[in-house]
């Protein structure tokens, strides 16, 4: 039993509480008890607010070797996409696992404690199969347990170069030829991960261009029989809108929903670019959302209709995509305030709102609905965020969080009940940037 004496805690359904102590014993809270004046014998102190660990719903681990490298010039998604399929060929097992376990450090010491890794690369340069054909998604696997975060590894499908052409280039690396294969590949991958505390198996359908409409069934059936999570990016660029019209005559949703893959299981990744309909076959459906605003804007998507959606009853959670920069609070806040620029209105979400959907929301988008709480029988996540440091101090906890700390501010996390962060350094003592620049320069050299 380890013992946690919180000067502030955000506990259910969204309030502030004073000197909380958490009692945690096999990696579950199993005590709460609030308003103890002092730190019990034996316990250990955890200053500022601390929160349930954060959920990353959408990660492209090796984009981050990216970060700093695309940012100048004029250009737009396409032709940033050509510059991460670079990146893209030179990853094999070993410089993939570095790489994701160097981000998923840096992750930790942001406070998330849970990755959903949409993955899509699974064989060799060439298209030829490793060995084992998911060498490199267990080696995602292997990356979140030697950081200890949790991973939801949402393995896609991934077929075309776009409606109707075959892969070209690296994307060969990424097709497993037709959907029935890809369901044999990841057969073996749930069974690899059978029994698993810390890994959910989900699908991800890449999106509507990169698998065609009548491969899309044979994923959703996948992830039906399972009652895992599905995923896909959807509408993130108009292209895609105006592509899938011309080749179908609906728009994206409309096609994933004519193939039974909207639901309560399903979470859209970006939705910047759904119209009035489509914004009611995602509500109706109970279809969640993960926006990433900070990729959304580094790559000139636009701005999603998050207010509208969330409006519409669709549950939001956050992510951080390509990594442009590695810090949900940032999503958080950007969320509110991206809207503020297109609505020319103030106040769409309130605090607890979007501190909900970077923990409870993004965790249930991932498969771990026991998590995202500070509550008896959840899982014992806690991240400590200074309420003292020059961006936080003098505001109130729950608005001075989520408007005013960055990823900087976290200074402690437990995650499952491993102390991961301790006075905003990793307890295993391997400075984070110094493993970053290693694996980076391996991909790159």
């Amino acid at each position: 039993m380890t013992t946690y004496w919180c000067e502030r805690a955000w506990l259910p359904p969204g309030r502030v509480a004073e000197q909380v102590v958490v009692e945690v014993d096999g990696g579950r809270i199993r005590a709460l008890r609030e308003q103890v004046p002092s730190t019990p014998p034996g316990a250990e102190t955890l200053r500022g607010i601390v929160l349930p660990g954060l959920a990353n719903a959408h990660s492209h681990a090796f984009h981050r070797a990216l970060r700093g490298r695309t940012a100048s010039g004029r250009g737009d998604f396409w032709t940033w996409r050509e510059q991460m399929y670079t990146v893209a060929e030179r990853l094999d097992p070993e410089r993939y696992r570095a790489l994701a376990e160097a981000v998923y450090a840096e992750m930790a010491l942001a406070g998330i404690t849970c990755v959903g890794e949409f993955h899509y690369l699974h064989h060799g340069p060439d298209g030829t199969p490793y060995a084992d054909p998911n060498t490199m998604g267990l080696a995602l696997v292997d990356a979140a347990r030697a950081v200890g975060l949790r991973i939801a590894l949402l393995d896609t499908c991934y077929l075309a170069a776009g409606f109707d052409a075959p892969p070209q280039g690296v994307q060969v690396r990424f097709s497993d030829g037709d959907a029935e294969r890809w369901a044999q590949r990841v057969d073996a991958l749930a069974a690899a991960c059978a029994g698993a505390d810390d890994v959910v198996v989900g699908a991800a359908v890449h999106s509507v261009r990169a698998v065609p409409a009548a491969q899309i069934p044979t994923v959703v059936a996948w992830a039906a029989a399972r009652a895992a999570p599905l995923h896909v990016h959807l509408s993130e660029q108009r292209a895609e809108n105006t592509a899938c019209l011309a080749a179908h005559g609906i728009s994206p949703t409309e096609l994933l929903a004519d193939a039974g893959a909207l639901g309560p299981r399903t979470t859209a990744v970006h939705a910047t670019h759904v119209g009035f309909d489509d914004v009611a076959l995602l509500a109706a459906s109970r279809t969640g959302v993960c926006a990433c605003p900070t990729t959304e804007r580094d790559l000139a998507d636009g701005i999603g209709p998050f207010a509208q959606l969330v409006d519409a009853g669709v549950a939001l959670s956050l992510g951080s995509d390509s990594h442009a920069v590695v810090d949900l609070f940032e999503e958080a806040r950007a969320v509110e305030l991206d809207q503020r620029l297109a609505s020319q209105q103030r106040g769409h979400f309130p605090a607890a709102a979007l501190l909900d959907a970077v923990t409870r929301s993004g965790h249930a988008a991932l498969g771990f609905p026991d998590a995202g709480r500070l509550e008896v029988g959840a899982r014992a996540d806690l991240v400590a965020v200074r309420l003292d440091s020059v961006r936080t101090a003098g505001t109130p906890p729950a608005e001075g969080v989520v408007f005013a700390a960055t990823a900087a501010d976290v200074s402690d996390v437990v995650a499952g009940g491993r102390r991961l962060v301790a006075d905003g350094a990793p307890v295993d003592g391997v400075p984070v940037g110094a493993r970053l620049a290693r694996a980076i320069a391996e991909v790159l050299s």
